[in-house]
């Protein structure tokens, strides 16, 4: 007969059990810090010497890394989806960034089409909530808390589609944006027209996940980050256009 005689799990298997699908879901992010010992041990329910082991568990499969006098934290696992050599070459040539776009259309397209129907009440309630402060952040004009805040708002997205591989994927992707390798989100934020556009792209996107039109809401994600795009190439040929007036000038001039 298939059976086989049930042993008891140790304590410390259901706490790293616990902190990993907590870090698989993306509810525990990288960089976080878990509560001290005492304050974590209480919270689990279980004696620190179970959680030392668990804790130690979790460091040797590298999701925790112990950082001294500071505490536990959660690993930055996604520091290795790109080699140092691969982030540099799509630095330095700038179709990466427009295949970028287009990949990131195509999975947040998903991702809103996903959220739409499969999404919680709750999920909705958290987009929302990043949302209203991208409102209430427009009227400040500090262009690094609207960045900032535009990269809440397009994850908070991608988590409520619940399909924990493109969380995790796409995470990995504005890592790269957060670290400016393919364009500085900062400079879309400075002008006042495309502030507006943007704001009002984000709420079309907001408005149609809060009502779970899927289709409507993958209309508007593609619909932003063409207009992303479109700016982009823009922006890169105002700057040949300069760099060409530059030289006329000091032609002129004998600069």
């Amino acid at each position: 007969m298939p059976f086989q005689t049930v042993q008891p799990e140790k304590l410390s298997g259901a706490v790293v059990r616990q902190v990993e699908e907590l870090i698989l879901r993306g509810v525990l992010r990288p960089g976080e810090r878990l509560p001290a010992e005492r304050e974590l041990a209480d919270r689990l329910g279980v004696s620190r010497p179970s959680l030392r082991d668990a804790i130690g568990m979790l460091q040797d499969s590298g999701l925790l890394t112990a950082r001294p006098g500071a505490g536990v934290f959660v690993a930055d696992v996604l520091g290795s989806a790109f080699a140092p050599a691969l982030t540099q070459l799509f630095s330095r040539h700038e179709e990466a960034v427009f295949d970028y776009l287009s990949f990131r259309r195509d999975m947040e397209g998903l991702a809103a089409e996903r959220s739409a129907r499969l999404a919680s009440d709750t999920d909705l309630k958290v987009v929302q909530a990043v949302f209203d402060k991208m409102e209430a952040a427009h009227s400040k004009r500090n262009a690094e808390d609207e960045a900032q805040l535009d990269a809440q708002f397009h994850m908070a997205i991608i988590e409520a589609s619940h399909n924990v591989v493109m969380l995790h994927m796409m995470r990995s992707m504005y890592q790269l944006l957060r670290e400016g390798v393919f364009y500085n989100r900062q400079v879309m934020f400075k002008q006042r027209t495309t502030r507006q556009l943007l704001l009002d792209q984000h709420r079309a996107i907001n408005a149609a996940l809060q009502v779970r039109d899927a289709e409507a809401a993958k209309a508007a994600v593609h619909a932003h980050l063409d207009y992303v795009e479109d700016s982009l190439r823009d922006q890169q040929k105002a700057q040949k256009n300069e760099k060409i007036a530059q030289l006329r000038l000091d032609h002129e001039t004998g600069a």
